[in-house]
C-alpha cells in the first residue's frame, strides 16, 4: 500500500453553471437548494459543478466516476483552469490555480501537470519521439535533452523501440500509451486524465489500467482520473468519488463504496459489481487468538469458543499448525487429549492485501486460512463463513436500498 503525503489538490465549494449570467438567477437557485433540472427550467443555465468539496493527496490515484451531465469533467478541466468557475476555490499545490492568467497560468500548466485526454490528440505529421517530446519543446528544452526525457517516457510505456515510427502506424492502444508517454516526458507532479482509456477495447483498456497503475507504483505521481465506468475507478482508485448532477454522492476507498453505499443511487452502481475482486480479506478477517501453549486437548476444544479453529504460533509468531472443532473431537474421540496430535500442517496462508476472489479456492476447504504478513506473522484469522457474510451482506445492503426506491 502507497503511504499517500500531504493534500496536493482541493476544491473548496466550487460552484460552475454554463450560460451567460452564471452569478445571476440560476447561481441563486443553486444556492437555495433547487436542482439542476430546476435550474435548467428556470433559468436556462446548465448546473456543472454544486458545491463540490474534495481533497486528493500527493501520490494519490483519486477517480472522480459519473455517468455523463454528472459533472466529473468539469470538475477536472477546473484543476488546469479549461474552466473558469462561478465561485468558489481551486488549490493546487497551494496556488488559487483560479487567479492565475496568461503567462502564469501556461507556465503553471506545464510544470506542475501533464494531461492525457480520451482520444487521443497525437499530430500526425509527427513521429512517435517528437509528439511525446512536444510539451518540452514548447518550454524550449533543446533537442538532445527533450529526446533523452522522451525516450525514458517511453520506455515507461513499452514504446521505446517505435521513438521513430509515424503515429498512424500504431494500434489505438499504442497511441494511448504515446499520449501517456507525452504527459510523463515533463515529470510533472500531477498528471490529470480525463476518460483516458475509454476509446480502447476491453482487453487493451484493462492492459492500460494495470501499465497505468505499474508506472505509478515506480514514479508515485498524484492522478486525477475521469471515468463513467464504476469497474475502472475500484480497479484502479485509491479513492473514488462519485458524482451526480453536478453532486458529490460519495466519496470512499473502492472496499467503502462497494460495502458501504451512501445512497440508493451508489447502490444501483455496485449490484453488478464483483465483490469478491474488490473486497480484500482485512476487511473480514478476525483478530488472531492463538491457541496458548501447553493447553491439554480438551482446554485447546474451550478455548475454540464456538470458532471454527485456531492456530498455534511458533517463538517468532509465525503459524505452524491448525486446530478445528472436527480433528480436535475426533482424536479426543480416540482417547487422546494431546493437541500436537490433533494439529494439521496443510493450512493455505493469505496476506491482508488479497482479494477475496484470491482466496475464493482456498476458502472452498473450508478450514481456517491463516492472514500473514510480510514477515509471515499471523496477523489474523479468516473463516470462510465470513466471506459468506460479508457477501451476504452487502447484497442485504443493496436490496433493502431497491425495495426502498420502489416502494
Amino acid at each position: 500500500m502507497v503511504e499517500l503525503g500531504e493534500e496536493i489538490i482541493r476544491l473548496e465549494h466550487v460552484y460552475k453553471i454554463f450560460g451567460p449570467q452564471p452569478q445571476g438567477r440560476a447561481f441563486d437557485l443553486v444556492k437555495a437548494g433547487y436542482g439542476k433540472d430546476v435550474v435548467l427550467q428556470r433559468s436556462g443555465h446548465v448546473v456543472g459543478l454544486n458545491d463540490v468539496d474534495f481533497s486528493i493527496k500527493r501520490g494519490e490515484i483519486f477517480v472522480v466516476m459519473g455517468l455523463s451531465g454528472s459533472g466529473k469533467s468539469t470538475a477536472i478541466r477546473t484543476v488546469n483552469k479549461l474552466h473558469d468557475i462561478t465561485s468558489g476555490h481551486v488549490w493546487v499545490d497551494g496556488t488559487d490555480v483560479q487567479t492565475l492568467n496568461g503567462p502564469a497560468l501556461q507556465a503553471f500548466r506545464r510544470e506542475k501537470m501533464g494531461m492525457v485526454f480520451q482520444h487521443f490528440a497525437l499530430f500526425p505529421h509527427r513521429n512517435v519521439i517528437d509528439n511525446v517530446g512536444y510539451g518540452l519543446k514548447i518550454q524550449k528544452v533543446d533537442k538532445d535533452t527533450r529526446d533523452a526525457a522522451s525516450l525514458k517516457a517511453l520506455s515507461l510505456v513499452g514504446l521505446e523501440p517505435y521513438a521513430f515510427n509515424a503515429t498512424q502506424e500504431l494500434s489505438g492502444g499504442m497511441q494511448q500509451r504515446v499520449g501517456l508517454a507525452r504527459a510523463l516526458a515533463s515529470d510533472p507532479d500531477i498528471l490529470l486524465m480525463d476518460e483516458a482509456f475509454s476509446a480502447l477495447d476491453p482487453l487493451i483498456r484493462r492492459q492500460m489500467q494495470d501499465e497505468m497503475m505499474e508506472i505509478q507504483n515506480e514514479l508515485q505521481k498524484t492522478i486525477l482520473f475521469i471515468t463513467h465506468d464504476l469497474n475502472e475507478a475500484l480497479r484502479i482508485g485509491d479513492r473514488v468519488c462519485i458524482m451526480k448532477d453536478g453532486l458529490v454522492v460519495q466519496i470512499g476507498t473502492p472496499e467503502e463504496i462497494l460495502t458501504q453505499p451512501a445512497t440508493g443511487y451508489v447502490a444501483e452502481f455496485v449490484q453488478d459489481v464483483d465483490q469478491g475482486r474488490v473486497i480484500e480479506v482485512n476487511e473480514v478477517m478476525a483478530e488472531p487468538q492463538p491457541l496458548a501453549p501447553n493447553l491439554s486437548l480438551r482446554d485447546a476444544l474451550t478455548s475454540l469458543d464456538g470458532r471454527s479453529g485456531a492456530f498455534t504460533v511458533d517463538d517468532a509468531g509465525k503459524p505452524i499448525g491448525l486446530l478445528t472443532l472436527a480433528d480436535g473431537l475426533r482424536v479426543t474421540g480416540l482417547g487422546s487429549d494431546d493437541v500436537s496430535a490433533a494439529l494439521r500442517t496443510d493450512f493455505d496462508t493469505t496476506t491482508p492485501n488479497a482479494t477475496l476472489n484470491e482466496v475464493y479456492a482456498a476458502a472452498g476447504r473450508g478450514l481456517p486460512i491463516a492472514v500473514v504478513n510480510e514477515a509471515g506473522e499471523l496477523t489474523g484469522d479468516l473463516d470462510p463463513r465470513q466471506i459468506m457474510e460479508e457477501m451476504g451482506r452487502v447484497e442485504s445492503l443493496i436490496d433493502m436500498y431497491e425495495r426502498e426506491v420502489f416502494m
